[in-house]
């Protein structure tokens, strides 16, 4: 049964001061004391845990390669797998080790802290056996299944409600309380967050930097709600996959294997519940929907194809975005860019509704000079020459017109 309730969120105000929520008029309001205080005390929590990650599972990955190739944990040329030379495969298991280094440095100890360290590394541990001995889609998804299970009836990550926008203004939510459908809604998110993140890692660096992205984007929104632990999760989490870029962005020397994807969409669905979803504030789901629309949509679609064609869910295919992307001449990193393009301008879009409007200004520029200089190199590594004979005419020396 369904429950609407009308929540003040008082303290909505505040979060829309002091990270953004109302319309700027001057510069120097980003570079305000108060807004440099708001992120000392906000935003700073997340960086430690961010560079701790980084560091230590930069310094795992080349031990990693050494035991993926002792271990034979390795991918194979051909098939789905473009690269041309056999890659070690355990990027995953140094990425979540950086990860909970960094968590049980600086996450207060708590039932919370456990659960995401237990779900995340669970996840990790269980598909660790998909990259040595690829098991049936059944099993795993089983082991996809478990994860979530483990999350909802253990440690209590359920999403209870969302919100919608009140009626007495800005600052209020009217409150949707799912029922008995809070369970199955929590283990849908978290199944979906680990296939979305699994059916993502198809081009070197693109998983890996897309939840980065969204993790800082998931920094954002906590730190605007004073939820520093969550702050500190998401920067771990942020910090893990900048550590691994280093050595997965094209050519990648190690890949994150089924292991590695499924603790980033486990992790990523556990701190969104944790998070956004825990707060009384309009569209707060709209966060880690909209930084992970293309994702979320290139899944949706691999499964209506599928059912479609009537060949089965699991199997692998080079239809999804980024290889489509690929085949329209689009290198690995190009591609990479265009996601991560897209996942920023996307969160940020997320983040706008969650309060933030200043940093809607930032990013848009950044976005822009980022897809100018992707069309720029494909255009020019493809040779493609676009007429403009006005342009020739203007630049011509004079007395040659």
């Amino acid at each position: 049964m369904l429950v609407v309730s009308l929540a003040p969120a008082a303290d909505a105000a505040k979060y829309a001061a002091d990270l953004g929520g109302g319309t700027p008029t001057h510069m120097s309001d980003f570079f305000s004391i108060t807004f440099l205080e708001t992120l000392r005390d906000k935003v700073l929590p997340g960086l430690w845990p961010l560079l701790v990650a980084m560091l230590v599972c930069a310094l795992l990955i080349p031990v990693a390669i050494r035991a993926s190739r002792r271990m034979g944990l390795m991918a194979v040329p051909g098939g789905r797998h473009a690269h041309s030379t056999p890659t070690p495969l355990l990027g995953g298991l140094a990425m979540f080790i950086g990860f909970a280094i960094a968590v049980l440095t600086f996450a207060p100890s708590s039932i919370t802290r456990t659960g995401v360290l237990v779900v995340s590394g669970l996840a990790t541990v269980l598909l660790i056996a998909d990259d040595r001995w690829p098991v049936s889609p059944a099993l795993k998804f089983a082991f996809q299944l478990l994860v979530a299970l483990v999350a909802v009836f253990a440690f209590g990550f359920v999403i209870t409600y969302f919100g919608l926008p009140g009626s007495r203004g800005y600052g209020t939510a009217e409150l949707v309380y799912l029922g008995w459908l809070a369970i199955p809604v929590s283990l849908f998110w978290l199944v979906g967050m680990q296939n979305t993140v699994n059916f993502l890692d198809g081009v070197d660096g693109l998983a890996a930097g897309v939840v980065f992205i969204v993790a800082l984007t998931l920094l954002i929104a906590a730190a605007g709600r004073d939820q520093i632990e969550v702050v500190q999760l998401a920067g771990a989490l942020a910090g893990a996959c900048l550590g691994f870029l280093i050595f997965n962005f094209s050519p990648a020397r190690i890949f994150m294997g089924d292991s590695g994807s499924h603790f980033l969409g486990a992790a990523v669905g556990v701190i969104s519940i944790l998070g956004v979803a825990k707060v009384a504030v309009a569209f707060a789901l709209a966060v880690p929907i909209f930084a992970l629309a293309v994702p979320i949509a290139d899944t949706a679609w691999a499964i209506v194809r599928r059912r479609r064609d009537r060949s089965p869910m699991a199997r692998p295919d080079l239809d999804h975005i980024h290889h489509r992307l690929q085949a329209f001449g689009l290198n690995p990193r190009q591609t990479c860019y265009v996601f991560y393009a897209a996942t920023a301008l996307l969160g940020t879009v997320g983040l706008m509704m969650f309060g933030h409007r200043r940093i809607l200004a930032v990013v848009l520029v950044g976005t822009l000079v980022l897809a100018s200089t992707v069309a720029a190199d494909w255009l020019e590594r493809g040779g493609v020459r676009i007429r403009a004979p006005f342009l020739r005419r203007l630049l011509a020396e004079p007395g040659t017109r």
